[in-house]
């Protein structure tokens, strides 16, 4: 009797973990499957939405400062049948890979240099850690007496916005890369760039996506920067041009395409990202 008396909370409290153990497992099936991290995901989104139809629904504020779901939709159908949004969105999308594509390139080359040799970092960290300080409207006046009011000026702008996110993470991650490795490395006979491609650059290919990754973001900042000043297409010049027209809806889809174009870019760097951790890290 005594024996089954004892028994009874261990058994209450072995059923209360696996009925909680099975609700944990059911959470990480829901969201370790697409759906569920999807639904997960657009549950923020959605709320923002009805928030923001029901604060005009309730006049909380006037159409001039903030227009409706549904005014914005309009604006954005609008601008499609003007054939001005297509355009628009391909030039800033086309700036933003270019100058990313070379800032980037540039940020590997030169991080990889300070990341490997001292007398590098001592050679170029203080001068790039002075330049990487100018905020990015700093350089457009200089751009453009440069280069003038063109392609060169913007792209060039996005690439300097692109360079130190990159330049700054692969430098400090070469330079944190376990010495026992690179060691064990050299005792293989490995040397040059031989010993980079096959010991150290796998071992910073996380840090390196990451730093790809704010570069990619910078690269969307700066594009803003240099198309609300110097600019006569693209989603920068919509959002000048709309504030300046007082068309607070065209203002708010052109923020509305920023952030969804910017986060599909981020996506599909992070898909690469994964591809990149399985064939080198």
């Amino acid at each position: 009797m005594s024996t089954t008396t004892d028994l009874t909370p261990a058994a209450h409290a072995g059923g209360s973990a696996t009925r909680t153990g099975g609700r944990s497992v059911r959470r990480t099936r829901f969201t370790s499957t697409r759906g569920g991290r999807f639904l997960i995901s657009a549950i923020l989104p959605v709320v923002i939405l009805i928030l923001w139809q029901v604060t005009t629904m309730l006049g909380i504020f006037t159409v001039g400062q903030l227009p409706s779901p549904a005014m914005v939709w309009v604006a954005f159908i609008d601008l499609i049948e003007r054939g001005l949004l297509g355009p628009y969105i391909a030039i800033s999308v086309q700036r933003v890979l270019i100058g990313f594509a070379i800032g980037a390139t540039l940020g590997l080359i030169f991080g990889a240099i300070v990341g490997l040799a001292k007398i590098w970092d001592f050679f170029f960290g203080s001068t790039f850690g002075a330049i990487r300080a100018v905020p990015s409207l700093a350089w457009v006046p200089l751009l453009l007496l440069w280069l003038k009011i063109g392609e060169e000026s913007k792209i060039t702008l996005i690439a300097i916005g692109a360079f130190f996110p990159v330049y700054t993470t692969v430098a400090a991650a070469l330079r944190h890369v376990d010495k026992q490795l690179v060691e064990a490395g050299r005792a293989f006979g490995l040397s040059g760039f031989t010993l980079f491609s096959t010991v150290q650059l796998p071992a910073v290919v996380p840090s390196v996506i990451s730093g790809l990754r704010l570069a990619l973001a910078q690269s969307w900042l700066f594009l803003v920067a240099a198309e609300l000043i110097a600019s006569s297409a693209g989603l920068g010049f919509l959002l000048l041009d709309s504030q300046n027209n007082g068309r607070t809806d065209r203002v708010i889809l052109a923020i509305i395409l920023l952030a969804v174009f910017g986060k599909t870019t981020d996506a599909l760097l992070g898909l690469f990202e994964k591809w990149a951790v399985r064939r080198w890290a």
